[in-house]
């Protein structure tokens, strides 16, 4: 009965709503201009950032109202601005505002408001159809389809800083293809926006050279032109190479540096123009120095924030450019290639997606092959990352040959490709099938797993427990590799344990013998083993609670009674009491520590199952 109710209510607010916004609407007809303006003003501050409101007021016909007022000659230029600025409100809600104000032809209307002499009711129109053209739906043909429009609003260039603004961010937005550039850069364009590069405005200056970027893109004409244009004595080139400097905006960067790469694509700068000249850590002055610096840069942008990685990888043909980085001839813009892309796929969502679409895994395979060791080091960092169980490059780097390649990584006199040939295999492993786990310890061999268990970089020892923990997972896995492996796991097993090691690596071993514990008849190779037993229960009485906690894990898998019926369990339950690990639970189950007084309660049950 209770759903019966549900939407009369609904219909009720909805109403509320919708006759508390209708006053504003009624406001608008009354014929007393002053309060028709006064209406106009109450409702621009109703609006602001109230989305519904804006939604009730376009359902209610505030939009031709407010068109009306704002094309009649008899309204005050106040009156008219104050409309055109409430427009530009509603425009700021959803894209469906945005449909409902264009279905009231308001770009005509805000076209027609720029003919007006008054500069602020001008600047108002601009900031709507600023608004209104950078919304996805609306078509950037509505520019172009009034031939005197473009002309117009060069020639408003001059205005303001707003108009400037305004102007440079429409045309931005709206230049989208070679017809487009070519309407733009007829009228003058290129002369008219120059200028702006140096404006005082910051935001002028961001969308002056945001222009410059789409007007130059795989346009020669364009390009071949802006190559000679002055500005304040200073050729163009130098201000966008000014603009790449570490001192600028992040958004300026990448900015003057998509205007730089399209002028070299069109060959409207040469590969040794003195104007490359890039003031980063030092002068650069050749092409491949210009990228190795451009690959740099968007590495340091990328390493810690997702949103800048995403706009790196967003900007048109960039991952492109960046993969073909990977087979340059000079060594250090490889290097950087590598290191850019390490630094994006730190992003989940690239990996999943970007580094898929491009294949990044394949030219990266090829790097590994035969590298300098510098590149190597990252290039296998990278592939680490490529390797993450969500990676959709996971499969097919597997199907390359990368399990050899890697192991023969962990080979390496330099600790840093040993660490990460065993981390990306650690990766590798995880929730792997069968098989792939095989042919890790079969290409790895017995031996040097060992050699790396007992390596004196704590990074390749602890990424070596790590593998094993991935490979020991899933009891038929367990068993299987257990009963080929297992004499050699267990010694290894009882060295570290018994070795000076930090409480990191003494938890993960316990881990590993957790994992081993919970096979069906792996387990049988540590109730056999009382030295190992022994040392099970030493850490079940340790100070630190990470390996009291990972030794409870041990004991828990031991004792479970789950598949193989009473009597098997009964047999390993009676040994571990005998050995007085029940006198140990007992006493745990009273830790201030609740997770491990919770672990042994839950162990002491399965003595009473």
């Amino acid at each position: 009965m209770a759903c019966l109710l549900e939407t009369p209510i609904r219909m009720s607010v909805l109403s509320e709503v919708t006759a508390s916004s209708r006053h504003y609407v009624d406001r608008l007809f009354d014929p007393d201009p002053q309060k028709v303006l006064q209406g106009v003003i109450d409702m621009k501050n109703a609006v602001i950032g109230n989305n519904k409101q804006k939604a009730n007021l376009i359902v209610l016909g505030a939009v031709p109202r407010l068109l009306y007022l704002l094309q009649q000659e008899t309204s005050s230029t106040e009156l008219k601005t104050e409309c055109a600025v409430v427009l530009g409100s509603l425009a700021m809600g959803t894209e469906n505002n945005v449909k409902s104000l264009l279905d009231c032809h308001i770009i005509p209307a805000l076209l027609q408001g720029l003919l007006s002499p008054d500069l602020k009711f001008i600047e108002a129109c601009l900031r709507c159809l600023r608004t209104i053209f950078t919304s996805p739906v609306t078509p950037e043909e509505l520019l172009y389809t009034d031939a005197t429009v473009i002309p117009h609003l060069m020639a408003l260039l001059s205005r303001s800083r707003y108009t400037q603004e305004y102007i440079c961010q429409i045309f931005s937005h709206c230049c989208k293809g070679p017809d487009h550039q070519t309407i733009l850069f007829n009228h003058g364009a290129v002369q008219n926006i120059a200028h702006l590069l140096t404006s005082l405005s910051y935001k002028v200056r961001m969308q002056a050279l945001k222009c410059f970027s789409v007007l130059a893109f795989e346009n020669p004409q364009v390009s071949m032109t802006l190559v000679n244009v002055l500005v304040d004595g200073e050729l163009l080139p130098q201000i966008f190479v000014k603009m790449l400097q570490r001192d600028k905006p992040i958004e300026m960067q990448l900015t003057s540096a998509k205007c730089l790469t399209y002028m070299c694509r069109a060959g409207a700068i040469r590969t040794d123009d003195s104007c490359i000249v890039l003031k980063l850590d030092h002068d650069l002055k050749h092409a491949h120095e210009l990228r190795q610096a451009a690959f740099k840069l968007y590495a340091s942008l990328g390493a810690n924030d997702e949103d800048i990685r995403k706009k790196i990888i967003e900007t048109e043909n960039m991952m492109d450019r960046i993969v073909t980085g990977l087979s340059e001839s000079s060594v250090k813009v490889r290097l950087a290639a590598v290191r850019c892309l390490h630094s994006l796929s730190r992003s989940v969502q690239q990996l999943r997606t970007s580094f898929q679409d491009h294949a990044v895994w394949k030219p990266l395979m090829k790097v590994l092959q035969n590298a300098p060791d510098e590149i190597l080091v990252v290039a296998s960092s990278m592939l680490c990352n490529l390797l993450l169980e969500f990676s959709p490059s996971k499969e097919p780097i597997l199907e390359s040959g990368a399990v050899e390649l890697l192991c023969g990584l962990t080979q390496s006199e330099n600790p840093a490709l040993r660490v990460n040939g065993i981390w990306a295999l650690m990766n590798m492993a995880f929730q792997a099938e069968q098989k792939i786990k095989a042919d890790i310890l079969r290409s790895l061999s017995t031996e040097q797993l060992f050699r790396l268990l007992s390596d004196s970089d704590l990074n390749v020892l602890m990424k070596t427990l790590g593998l094993l923990r991935n490979l020991l997972s899933t009891r038929p896995h367990i068993d299987k590799i257990m009963s080929t492996h297992g004499k050699q796991i267990m010694q290894a097993v009882t060295l570290i344990l018994e070795g000076e090691h930090n409480i990191e690596v003494k938890e993960q071993t316990l881990c590993i013998l957790a994992n081993i514990a919970d096979g069906t008849t792996a387990k049988e190779l540590i109730m056999t083993n009382d030295d190992i037993l022994q040392k099970i229960k030493y850490y079940m009485g340790h100070s630190h609670v990470k390996l009291q906690l990972a030794a409870m894990f041990c004991i828990s898998n031991l004792i479970w009674n789950e598949e193989e019926g009473e009597i098997g369990s009964q047999e390993r339950q009676d040994k571990l009491r005998d050995m007085g690990i029940v006198d140990i639970l007992h006493k745990l189950s009273q830790s201030p520590d609740s997770n491990l007084c919770d672990k042994a309660k839950t162990a002491l049950q399965q003595y009473l199952a």
